[in-house]
């Protein structure tokens, strides 16, 4: 393996974890939509609140890292996403900051009223946000950004991106609401586990039937991508529908917390495997890794940092994750 390589992979262990901790985030919102009226979705609601409470914002250090990374370690790559893909960065920019408005706002209002209006900015936020995260991981996947004028609609519109998008908000609907049933479980809320639980069921398995309808599509807007995935990534993909179909099993079962660990692998198998599928290519059919690397000595004070933030940044980000998990009250 190559510095390059290692640096890559590295900058993709951010993106499976916003993929995983950024998603579940974002669909906790999704469900608040859904929750219903005031009286009948404040338990709904209060579990969200105590679910991502202590770490929405410390979500967003995943994307952060990703984005310096690509930034440092591929410059010429990371300035033909974002001139290819400005109009949906912009969406997503825009999404990040209504929604942490929405959620913040939301418990300081005055009057119902207001308390619905940022609810609502917070829960439509967290519909937009990963699905134009998902719309431009589909432009980057099928062969269309070049490192220079990249068409500013049709690259990032194409039938792969608008499976980027589906899938990003099914997936983070089947991961939030998995989450919050086990939270709400462990919290004594068992009426409400059982509700959270009956609704990542039904997305876990919408989440399933649409990834295999999506395969032909795949396969004509992005064939270079769909055959990598077929081929040396298939073992990711085949553990990721292993995976998940062990959590709806688990979920069927009612064991909440089983079926969130299968959820985890499910959707961080598919990332990996989409990481395995793009490699060597930075773009695919346009640029590979090695093409848009920056320098030699960036890439090694890249390797630093992380060595660095691994035994600083990340031991503090998992204990507030096990404080989360280990709560067992609002």
């Amino acid at each position: 393996m190559s510095l390059i390589d290692f640096v890559a992979g590295l900058m993709f262990v951010g993106v499976v974890a916003y993929g995983i901790f950024g998603g579940a985030d974002y669909g906790s919102g999704m469900w608040d939509l859904f929750a219903g009226n005031a009286e009948h979705g404040a338990e709904l609601r209060t579990q969200v609140d105590s679910s991502i409470g202590p770490v929405w914002e410390a979500n967003h250090v995943w994307l952060v890292y990703i984005l310096v990374f690509m930034w440092s370690a591929f410059p010429t790559g990371f300035a033909a996403v974002l001139q290819t893909f400005w109009i949906p960065w912009m969406i997503v920019g825009l999404g990040i900051i209504l929604r942490g408005s929405g959620f913040a706002f939301r418990k300081f209002s005055e009057s119902l009223d207001s308390a619905r209006m940022y609810g609502a900015v917070f829960a439509l936020s967290s519909f937009i946000t990963p699905f134009f995260l998902g719309m431009i991981v589909g432009g980057i996947v099928n062969g269309r950004v070049p490192l220079t004028n990249g068409d500013l609609w049709t690259s990032w519109t194409g039938p792969a991106s608008w499976v980027g998008g589906i899938l990003a908000v099914l997936t983070s609907a089947f991961l939030a609401a998995t989450f919050l049933a086990a939270d709400a479980h462990r919290a004594g809320k068992f009426s409400l586990a059982e509700y959270c639980g009956r609704r990542a069921l039904v997305s876990g398995v919408i989440t399933g039937v649409v990834a295999l309808v999506a395969v032909p599509l795949l396969k004509n807007d992005a064939p270079v991508f769909t055959d990598r995935l077929q081929g040396r990534a298939f073992v990711f993909a085949l553990g990721s529908a292993i995976s998940g179909g062990f959590a709806i099993f688990m979920l069927m079962k009612q064991k909440w917390a089983i079926a969130r660990l299968g959820a985890v692998a499910a959707v961080g198998s598919v990332l990996i495997g989409w990481g395995v599928a793009q490699w060597p290519d930075f773009l695919i059919e346009s640029a590979t890794l090695e093409q848009v690397a920056g320098a030699r000595v960036t890439l090694v004070g890249l390797v630093i940092v992380f060595a660095v933030a691994a035994v600083t940044a990340v031991p503090a980000l998992a204990w507030l994750y096990y404080l989360v998990t280990r709560r067992t009250a609002d």
